[in-house]
């Protein structure tokens, strides 16, 4: 059986995307729903796993972008699947980009995200640490 996505839950997706390629907050804000929620399954001890609400993700978002060297200039998609949920899809793919520290990078992720009324309201963001580290030359804090 062949689920199809919502085209809310690919338009989401695709500002969400736009968004963290040109690091704007007013666009990356507008992409959550008040009472999201952000989920990385696999980070380092220290890190948040997870972030409750638009505020809590934004201010991780920010705070990531402004400390990073990373700067993302495009995805690729790999594959995106539907799932039971016509509002939730599971993404697979990459974001390529030029670090201020390694050069540049391509880093492999798999989302399962869950749109509601335009916006996000559930991701859980599998980012590759090993990825992570070799394009920012430091371990992952994501």
């Amino acid at each position: 059986m062949t689920f199809r996505p919502s085209s809310g839950a690919l338009e989401v997706l695709e500002r969400m995307r736009e968004a963290a390629i040109t690091r704007s907050a007013a666009d990356m804000s507008g992409v959550y729903a008040a009472d999201a929620v952000h989920e990385f399954p696999f980070v380092r001890p220290g890190v948040p796993s997870r972030m409750e609400g638009r505020d809590a993700i934004m201010s991780f978002v920010t705070a990531f972008w402004s400390t990073s060297p990373l700067r993302y200039e495009r995805y690729r998609t790999i594959a995106i699947h539907g799932t039971t949920d016509p509002d939730t899809i599971v993404v697979e793919q990459e974001v390529e980009g030029i670090s201020s520290t390694t050069g540049p990078f391509v880093l492999p992720n798999i989302m399962v995200l869950t749109a509601r009324h335009g916006r996000i309201a559930h991701v859980r963001d599998y980012a590759s640490l090993p990825a992570v580290e070799a394009a920012t030359g430091s371990p992952a804090s994501t």
